[in-house]
């Protein structure tokens, strides 16, 4: 099955993620095989990042996806992340 774009070439997409965060992996997982690049900001790494997650949503739950400056939650906590509505959102169709 092949994936089609048909989002703005010019989307600015961040991932704020962790290195032990399984949903944050998966939510990668999806943007590479989709080719949909992205900014990743490691909130243990970055200084400010945890802090800019809890100021944006008021929690510090990852990973967060912040599409065109727009704060989009990728995954709903016991389900993981939300592939369909993903694909949706950032404009991918599956070609059969």
């Amino acid at each position: 099955m092949e994936s089609i774009r048909y989002h703005s070439e010019n989307m600015q997409l961040l991932v704020y993620s962790a290195v032990w965060c399984r949903d944050c992996r998966d939510a990668k997982r999806f943007l590479e095989q989709h080719g949909i690049p992205y900014i990743e900001i490691d909130i243990e790494a970055t200084p400010g990042a945890a802090e800019e997650v809890i100021r944006h949503t008021g929690k510090r739950a990852i990973p967060q996806f912040v599409i065109d400056g727009e704060w989009v939650q990728p995954y709903r906590p016991g389900r993981g992340f939300l592939y369909e509505q993903m694909a949706e959102r950032l404009g991918v169709i599956q070609k059969k």
